[in-house]
């Protein structure tokens, strides 16, 4: 069986080189690093995952806890994750929290027993037992698509990564009133989630920008899930002044949209404009195609990953959060044509 001598003779290099290498525990030049890679390729070289842990106190790697694994949206960040781990490394362990703050907080814990070197976490709309968890026991931890409120103890230091939230909602709004709508439903997500009040926040800014009023009737909470947005959107139907457009605030939800509309015989958007937050394969395969706000999945679960791993090389670095931006994808369920509105 191939020694880590072996390939440092292969590559022409010390020991200690291939070390950092395989460790990560200081900068090597890129083709340095190569000849070593390449040399562990020729060679078949397996590193000693568990002494190599015992010795410099990491696993390399990192828990992931997200949860509906199934929803397109977290399987897309899982695979972003996954990708940007796997190239610097690292292995990947996950779980599925259910958005519940007690199964959250346990199954932290059991990443945590793992000996994980730092989690990304969705966290859930009451992440408290989460956040002090995660201070009490110093785990390197980023906060993925949903934001957390900065701990009341200083000396936790941690990272958040999540999309833009509130202009691209109001980016919609202001598409549907472009096109002579003045009542139009939101079906939110789940309260206490940050994105369901930011894409909220984005409402209420794109009536106010096209001069229309807020009317809290027009606003129903689905609670982030499709059999809940199907309710949520059946009660805007029932109002005696039901919206011409409606917004719905994720994939799931906009689901539960369409099946609420279907039962009732209306069609779009004939009967009843729709634009819905986050993009998925489907929406382009609908008829009529959907208009929607594309987030840029992958690049937020690979981002969560490099913060992750600087966090891990600088402990004391300030917390940092990223924000990145998202797309609007026009198509046709807003009631325009097959090509962009002018």
């Amino acid at each position: 069986m191939p020694t880590m001598a072996d390939v440092a003779r292969s590559a022409g290099v010390s020991v200690a080189t291939v070390s950092h290498v395989l460790n990560g525990t200081r900068p090597v030049l890129p083709q340095t690093r190569q000849a070593v890679l390449d040399a562990i390729d020729e060679l078949g070289y397996t590193p000693n995952t568990l002494a190599r842990s015992l010795v410099t106190s990491r696993t390399r790697s990192i828990g992931l806890a997200v949860s509906a694994i199934s929803n397109p949206y977290f399987t897309e960040i899982l695979q972003g994750v996954e990708a940007a781990a796997l190239e610097e490394g690292y292995s990947l362990l996950i779980a599925d929290p259910h958005d519940d703050p007690g199964h959250e907080r346990r199954v932290v814990q059991l990443l945590h027993e793992r000996r994980v070197d730092g989690v990304i976490v969705a966290p859930s709309a009451r992440p408290d037992g989460l956040v002090g968890y995660l201070a009490r026991h110093a785990v390197p931890a980023v906060f993925l698509d949903r934001a957390v409120d900065a701990p009341t103890d200083p000396a936790f230091r941690f990272d958040q990564v999540f999309a833009e939230n509130a202009a691209p909602t109001a980016r919609l709004v202001a598409h549907l009133a472009e096109l002579g709508h003045r009542r139009i439903g939101l079906v939110a997500g789940l309260p206490g989630l940050s994105t369901t009040r930011e894409r909220m926040s984005g409402y209420r800014h794109g009536l106010a920008a096209a001069a229309l009023p807020y009317d809290e009737r027009l606003v129903v909470h689905g609670d982030s899930a499709a059999g809940g947005a199907e309710r949520a959107t059946a009660e805007l139907l029932a109002l005696a002044v039901p919206p011409t457009a409606l917004i719905s605030a994720n994939n799931a939800m906009t689901i539960g949209a369409l099946r609420a509309l279907r039962a009732r015989g209306l069609t779009v958007p004939d009967d009843i404009a729709l634009g819905c937050f986050d993009d998925f394969a489907w929406a382009d395969v609908f008829s009529p195609r959907l208009t929607a706000i594309a987030q840029p999945s992958r690049e937020l679960g690979a981002t969560a990953v490099r913060v992750l791993l600087e966090r891990l090389a600088q402990p004391e670095r300030p917390a940092r959060t990223v924000r990145l931006p998202c797309s609007f994808v026009h198509r046709t369920s807003c009631g325009c044509p097959e090509q962009p509105c002018a």
